[in-house]
């Protein structure tokens, strides 16, 4: 399962203030729309596994009997994982590295497909979409989420935070993803050959003071010491002087009793 090629680079690398907000994401609040799916028995491919801290729950849901395998493209990240699976006492999970665009396992392998923030950073959706459908036996399902940037909103009113949200486009897409993924899904399973769609989406929202600081103290060192900063500062998108303002910006308003974050996320489940 090496990974083959890679046509889009992912905007956030593994920087620990991406990791932080990975470890924080469990079924119940990033795959929440799947879990009614889920069977004891089943084999579920979880695609982008990232620190596996999803994948952990998805094997618990369709234990006894059921298998896990998680991939991601990155091996360090793989390791992490591996390691949090076993920390967690989670059995019945097999770990290795793939390229969501070319999936080394045979035609109609599992019961579920499953795509966590993924999309977004691939270089075509849509051909991620039908190779995971390749490998989902017939009748099976294909599950993906995907946050929508352009649709994350916020209070109080930050400039900083525009700046970002707009900088934050235009890296993502010089990289070669779509950060407005969550509104595109529907279209994209229908452009992969699913005729069995059902779209939803759900929110994170950050309320509490301990919610707000730690959402924006994630994204003010993600802005600054990130695969992210580098992207931005070496594809002549920001300097650095204008990425350390847009992190004082995050932790200003994190810092507001009033703070509210909001971020959007689409999904689908797709009958193969």
């Amino acid at each position: 399962m090496n990974a083959t090629h890679e046509t889009a680079v992912y905007t956030h690398g593994h920087h620990e203030s991406v990791l932080r907000s990975h470890r924080w994401r469990t079924a119940e609040n990033s795959a929440a729309y799947l879990i009614g799916e889920l069977r004891p028995g089943m084999s579920v491919l979880d695609v982008g596994c990232g620190p596996g801290t999803i994948t952990a729950d998805l094997a618990e849901l369709v234990a006894p009997g059921g298998r896990v395998t998680a991939v991601d493209a990155a091996e360090d990240v793989v390791e992490q994982a591996r390691a949090y699976a076993a920390e967690r006492g989670v059995t019945g999970v097999e770990f290795g590295t793939a390229d969501v665009h070319a999936l080394g396992f045979p035609d109609d392998t599992f019961d579920v497909v499953h795509a966590h923030q993924v999309l977004q950073h691939v270089g075509d959706p849509v051909r991620a979409l039908r190779e995971m459908r390749r490998v989902c036996r017939p009748g099976g399902i294909v599950a993906a989420r995907d946050a929508d940037y352009a649709a994350m909103t916020w209070y109080p009113a930050a400039p900083g935070l525009d700046t970002w949200q707009s900088l934050y486009q235009r890296v993502a897409r010089a990289n070669g993803g779509e950060p407005d993924a969550g509104r595109r899904l529907r279209a994209w399973a229908r452009a992969a050959g699913f005729t069995d769609v059902t779209s939803s989406a759900t929110t994170w929202v950050f309320a509490t003071p301990e919610e707000t600081a730690w959402w924006s103290s994630l994204w003010a060192d993600r802005t600054t010491a990130s695969s992210y900063a580098t992207l931005a500062t070496e594809g002549g998108h920001a300097t650095p002087e204008a990425l350390s303002s847009i992190a004082a910006a995050w932790r200003g308003w994190g810092a507001d009793a009033d703070a509210w974050f909001s971020v959007l996320n689409g999904e689908i489940l797709c009958r193969a």
